[in-house]
């Protein structure tokens, strides 16, 4: 029923509503309405295409064989609109590799052009933010790989950017960030973070040290997962602080000239592999701590590395893109 995309280790399950449908689910045809309606549907569909058969080697902890569900094409022609679902049902305003994976399934529809950018529309129902999320995706070869240039538009800093409450301050290189108490809480290293909204809510934690960024396997331990859940889901699952929509949480450090760092732990979803956005994000707040300078910015993670691109006019962050590229799993 549904096809499995993997991009840089983040995977995706893509299904059309048609075949939803053809499940019993009701998903409306209209994508703003789907949204919408979601609870009606999403919660069930992720168990019906994401759950495991059965337990599999080396996945113990992974409730999911996917990181989402990818729900779309409503329509056969540019711009494609289409729903971002989190495991835990709820719908995510962007994703980068979400975002790659559907242009990758698009493109073996034979739906979008080879050359030239089309419009992506991901809808949603999370408050405080416009719905749909346009994003233009091009193809494009980096370093003779195929894949996909995403234009995430003009990043957004500081806490009022994701509706962020409570958080302390802290600086860093002359810049004011914010001091979030309850990561400093959990590690006396989590003391600066840096708010980004690229479509979506981020919370970038700087540290100075390698060591200092926790690995996937120590965000599920029972001395941080129960912290980070409560920070990062929104309400029921979490706390709404700093952030009542909750907020996807990365951690990251300069580890040479252009070179980044990073680890994720996603709202609705935990520790992953890798997050396009969220790389977009951690390059963000490295430039605009001095970090980086605008031009080409790696960020690697641990399913793999993201180039990222930082647009730069008079001082100012005009644009990130992010490109990725995705494979069908078999």
């Amino acid at each position: 029923m549904a096809t499995f995309y993997d991009a840089r280790g983040n995977i995706y399950a893509v299904a059309s509503p048609d075949e939803l449908r053809g499940l019993g689910l009701a998903v409306p045809a209209d994508a703003a309405q789907a949204a919408l309606q979601r609870r009606d549907w999403s919660v069930a569909a992720v168990e019906a295409l994401c759950g495991w058969a059965g337990q599999e080697p080396g996945r113990a902890g992974k409730h999911h064989r996917s990181d989402g569900l990818l729900v779309g094409p409503f329509q056969c022609a540019a711009p494609f609109d289409l729903l971002i679902v989190n495991t835990d049902g709820t719908l995510a305003e962007r994703s980068g590799n979400g975002l790659t994976i559907f242009s990758q399934a698009l493109s073996e529809q034979g739906l979008l052009p080879a050359e030239g950018s089309s419009l992506l529309r991901v809808h949603h129902d999370q408050p405080g933010g416009l719905s749909p999320v346009a994003t233009a995706v091009e193809p494009a070869q980096v370093e003779g790989q195929p894949g996909f240039w995403l234009a995430l538009g003009r990043p957004e800093f500081g806490p009022a950017a994701v509706g962020a409450r409570g958080a302390g301050q802290a600086g860093l290189n002359g810049r004011q960030l914010s001091r979030v108490a309850s990561l400093a809480e959990l590690n006396d290293a989590w003391q600066r973070s840096q708010f980004v909204r690229v479509g979506n809510p981020h919370c970038v934690t700087l540290v100075e040290d390698v060591s200092a960024l926790p690995s996937n396997a120590q965000m599920l331990e029972a001395t941080l997962e129960p912290g980070l859940t409560a920070i990062a889901f929104a309400p029921p699952l979490g706390s709404g602080e700093p952030c009542p929509a909750g907020v996807n949480l990365q951690w990251a450090t300069l580890e040479a000239p252009g070179q980044l760092q990073a680890r994720v732990f996603e709202r609705g979803e935990g520790p992953t592999a890798s997050s396009g956005t969220s790389a977009s994000a951690v390059a963000c707040a490295a430039w605009r701590v001095g970090w980086v300078a605008a031009g080409e910015v790696r960020v690697s993670m641990p399913g793999g590395t993201a180039p990222i691109r930082l647009l730069e006019q008079a001082g100012e962050l005009q644009s990130v893109q992010l490109f990725g590229a995705a494979r069908r799993q078999v």
